[in-house]
């Protein structure tokens, strides 16, 4: 049987799902949906003649799909799944989930009705490499898991249309947008949801000198955090938006009473030095015999080269794919989404307000 794919938002995100979906045995995008002309038609030349829709509700009342993918700006969601949810079909949905934890909620309601299977794109957990650390972890490689850190040092967010990522308002702020990837990886991984945060970031190098009809950026672009987990544990981001050049973008440690675990993962080749793909690495650094194990992590060039997360998007494709042709449950769920959007905002106050910010469960 081959599923139906219908892509809402052909943009940057959009493309790259394309890309991925392609890959896939048994897999066809059948429609595309965006309001901007030039990203609609020329994903639609991706796909060697997908149909072509202008508005969400015209995909949703034609028909022909077995599944979505939403990839429109982050402050669309919330109106896309009114339109797609009721058709019960199932649906991979772009991070963040919604812009604020209020529609998230309400996202959940719909789903909740509709019956409709939802996966939130938390793509990170199937990142090669971070899968990895992942299995290492819950083999008890460390011991139990006490410290976490997230570094991401990387490129600034990119051009898109109407440049939408450049205002809060849009986004749900960088500590949401960006980082609820960091935020659903801490929970994965230390096994408990966060009871505290404490942020500090700000807006020193990027978009500076931007300005949209009156309207500037305000979007933060470096930032420290910190949570506190109901297990005892405790994790930090440190995120740089304007590092592009760095050897490894992403470095991701777990640290228990036996071991540290490391993953060291690169870049896009578009923005590496020297414009080369590179592997990543996982270290292990046994703590009783003090040495330290390193594995090199392959992933298929056709992946690597079908987009910019070193191959999560393919891999998050097959298990949805799975998915849908299975009748089983996401494997990120709505709830994931929302405590990556709760967590978010929790820092985008705390950074901004300075205060220390208590987390006390979803707000179902």
């Amino acid at each position: 049987m081959t599923v139906r794919y219908g892509i809402i938002g052909t943009g940057m995100m959009g493309q790259e799902h394309i890309r991925n979906v392609r890959l896939l045995e048994g897999a066809e995008i059948a429609a595309v949906c965006d309001p901007d002309e030039a990203m609609r038609t020329a994903a639609a030349r991706m796909c060697g003649g997908a149909r072509v829709f202008e508005e969400c509700r015209e995909l949703a009342a034609a028909g022909g799909c077995d599944a979505f993918i939403v990839a429109s700006p982050n402050d669309t969601h919330h109106a896309v799944l009114a339109e797609i949810l009721p058709l019960g079909k199932p649906v991979l949905v772009e991070k963040p989930l919604c812009t604020t934890s209020k529609d998230c909620v309400d996202a959940i309601a719909m789903a909740e009705r509709s019956g409709a299977p939802v996966w939130v794109a938390m793509e990170y957990r199937y990142m090669p490499p971070l899968s990895r650390l992942i299995s290492e972890v819950a083999a008890g490689t460390a011991g139990r898991p006490v410290m976490m850190s997230v570094r991401e040092h990387r490129y600034p967010f990119l051009r898109k249309v109407g440049d939408w990522n450049r205002f809060n308002r849009r986004t749900g702020g960088t500590l949401v947008e960006k980082c609820c990837h960091f935020w659903d990886l801490m929970r994965h991984v230390l096994q408990s949801d966060p009871v505290r945060v404490f942020a500090s970031g700000g807006m020193d190098a990027n978009h500076l000198d931007e300005d949209y009809g009156g309207d500037a950026p305000d979007i933060l672009d470096n930032a420290f955090a910190v949570a506190e987990f109901g297990n005892g544990a405790r994790a930090m981001l440190d995120l740089c938006m304007f590092c592009e050049g760095s050897h490894w973008q992403e470095t991701v440690s777990v640290t228990g009473p036996k071991a540290r675990i490391d993953a060291l993962v690169p870049g896009p080749a578009r923005f590496a030095p020297g414009g080369e793909q590179r592997h990543a690495l996982v270290e292990v650094h046994d703590r009783s015999e003090r040495r330290t194990r390193t594995e090199e992590i392959e992933v298929d060039a056709a992946v690597l080269a079908a987009g910019d997360h070193h191959g999560a998007t393919y891999f998050q494709h097959e298990r949805f794919l799975e998915m849908v042709r299975s009748g089983g449950e996401p494997e990120v769920t709505l709830a994931d989404g929302l405590w990556s959007v709760l967590v978010g905002e929790a820092c985008e106050r705390s950074a901004r307000t300075g205060e220390q910010v208590a987390l006390d469960g979803l707000p179902l």
